[in-house]
């Protein structure tokens, strides 16, 4: 299927690994000129390089922690006027919220809720103008089912989860469309690192760990990040104006419940 984005351009954030690599990839797979960020520069050109090797479109790197006033500016800057708006930042730690203070608690809403927030107001209403928009906030499956020990990141994403059901449903008209990406495990470095961390408190190793995690599924294994990426694609297509306000949940069958 021609996903209609051919000569589109897309900012998408956190995009040097993970989930927001492989949005980015496949986006450039169907020749939409990408703007990347990320933290760490020498990363983050590594993956423009392998991005542009695979597709031979254009690829722009922002380096900055998108995070922060200075890094949407500089992210904004290099792509000011997107047809297409990745939203992505890494969740806020584990723990007890009986040890986290009003600090933790604002750089989690800072991170999660307003920079997808403020990204979005600053790229909507020139979506609006030309008649064309996609924007896509990667969140989490604990949006529907919520992880006891990710007590912030539950928070705030369910708060931008709020927004964009209200703000959604006020642009649909102008086929710009706000919808939001659920993952559940995903074989990421993320996922890699915690089931690190976990196979040193338990003794057990992070292969076995990771195996537990996929037997847990319905699916049986965890996700594909590239899997991923083609459903961010579809939600981006010329085909997706009448999908408005959702949540998509990519788990494998995990959360059960008869409707989402």
């Amino acid at each position: 299927m021609d996903m209609g984005l051919k000569g589109k351009t897309a900012l998408v954030c956190a995009a040097s690994k993970g989930l927001g690599k492989a949005c980015a990839m496949a986006l450039a797979q169907e020749g939409v000129s990408v703007t990347i960020t990320a933290r760490t520069l020498e990363t983050l050109e590594a993956t423009a390089a392998e991005i542009r090797a695979a597709t031979g479109v254009v690829v722009n790197v922002v380096a900055g922690d998108i995070t922060t006033e200075a890094g949407r500016a500089a992210a904004l800057s290099a792509c000011p006027n997107p047809d297409i708006l990745i939203n992505n930042a890494g969740g806020p730690p584990p723990g007890d919220f009986r040890n986290w203070e009003r600090e933790d608690w604002i750089k989690a809403v800072d991170a999660n809720m307003l920079t997808p927030i403020f990204l979005i107001k600053a790229v909507v209403d020139g979506m609006i103008g030309r008649g064309f928009g996609r924007i896509v906030n990667i969140t989490s499956g604990s949006v529907k089912s919520p992880i006891p020990t990710l007590g912030m990141s539950n928070g705030a994403r369910a708060g931008l989860t709020g927004f964009v059901a209200g703000l959604s449903r006020q642009v649909a008209s102008h086929n710009v469309t706000i919808n939001n990406l659920l993952p559940g495990p995903f074989l990421t470095d993320r996922l890699r690192s915690n089931a690190q961390a976990a196979a040193t408190a338990s003794g057990k190793s992070v292969d076995d760990l990771l195996a537990e995690r996929a037997k847990g599924s319905p699916a049986g294994r965890v996700g594909d990040p590239l899997e991923f990426g083609h459903a961010c694609v579809f939600l981006c297509s010329a085909h997706s104006g009448f999908i408005v306000g959702q949540n998509l949940l990519l788990d494998g069958g995990a959360f059960n419940a008869t409707m989402g």
